[in-house]
């Protein structure tokens, strides 16, 4: 999810679940090799596990940026070929990929020759037309020869041009039976099923035949949903952490952010979501909107956020 999971956001996240595995938005190959590394590469220890997407077309390019990569700590590197975006396809990787998997298998051996940590590929069940199942079998078939031994599949297709990014992950219908076939087929490797799943109930129904779901706007727009993960999916008993409470764990990363020049906005905008649905959700939204842009906003803008919450629901409650 380019320019929302940013390490702040995941912060966020990891004080929800422990177990969870999470995702860096996808950074450009190229942007760590020949830009700032440290800026793209930097996460808080306590976001672990933790996965780097990569976005890339080129194997020498991404060895290099791997290798730079996993220096920094990085449990996986995650390739994407899954990403529709007109943006994408002009840097010759995202979804068009799914239509050269060769060179997908050129880049996924190229990485792994540098670095000991997994190597893993996110892709859609097809591209434009080549919605047949046996152009999934081919590419998972090439690439999966190549070392790759984890496929996250966003179970929609993906239309290179006509829809938007946003379109691509609702037109498109879903087809789990698609991903479903694809565990069958390919046993030895572990398959993570991705899109339109919105509640642990699904997720939890669809491990009963695949190895992994992974939870991306769910997970975004109703960020409260983290906080039953480990108890639901991973069996860790640690009580379920009110809002709240979440917030406030939070509080020396907020602190510490603030004071090393961080804008309060820029990690307030991963919460806006916590109270969806809630009694006050809306005062909540609204004083971290326009009280955390101003200069010299700190953690009193929580606090009073948290204070027009309480209110609501105590009114709510009356």
């Amino acid at each position: 999810m380019m320019d929302w999971t940013t390490s702040a956001c995941r912060v966020f996240h990891r004080r929800a679940s422990r177990h969870a595995r999470l995702y860096t938005e996808m950074i450009n190959a190229g942007a760590i090799v020949h830009g700032d590394a440290e800026r793209h590469l930097r996460f808080e220890p306590c976001e672990h596990p933790l996965a780097l997407q990569l976005g890339g077309s080129e194997p020498q390019l991404l060895a290099q940026a791997a290798a730079i990569s996993a220096g920094f700590g990085y449990d996986e590197i995650n390739l994407n070929c899954g990403c529709p975006s007109d943006r994408v396809q002009e840097g010759r990787f995202g979804a068009c990929l799914m239509l050269e998997p060769q060179r997908v298998a050129d880049g996924v051996q190229a990485m792994r020759e540098v670095c000991t940590i997994p190597v893993t590929v996110k892709c859609r069940i097809g591209v434009d037309d080549s919605e047949d199942y046996a152009f999934l079998q081919r590419f998972v078939g090439i690439v999966s020869a190549a070392g790759a031994k984890t496929f996250i599949v966003h179970a929609r297709k993906a239309w290179l041009s006509g829809l938007s990014p946003k379109q691509n992950r609702e037109v498109p219908p879903l087809s789990y039976p698609t991903v479903a076939r694809l565990k069958q087929d390919f046993p030895q490797l572990n398959i993570v099923l991705n899109g339109g799943l919105a509640t642990l109930d699904a997720c939890e129904a669809q491990l009963q035949q695949l190895d992994g779901v992974m939870l991306g706007r769910a997970a975004y727009e109703d960020p409260y949903l983290l906080t039953a993960v480990d108890a639901q999916l991973f069996g860790d008993s640690t009580p379920r952490l009110s809002r709240a409470e979440w917030l406030h764990r939070l509080r020396p990363y907020i602190e510490r952010e603030l004071a090393a020049g961080t804008p309060l906005a820029r990690i307030t905008r991963h919460m806006l979501g916590l109270y969806r649905g809630e009694a006050g959700g809306r005062a909540f939204r609204r004083v971290l909107s326009e009280q955390a842009p101003r200069a010299g906003a700190g953690w009193p803008v929580i606090e009073a956020a948290l204070a027009a919450t309480q209110s609501h629901q105590r009114a709510a409650a009356a």
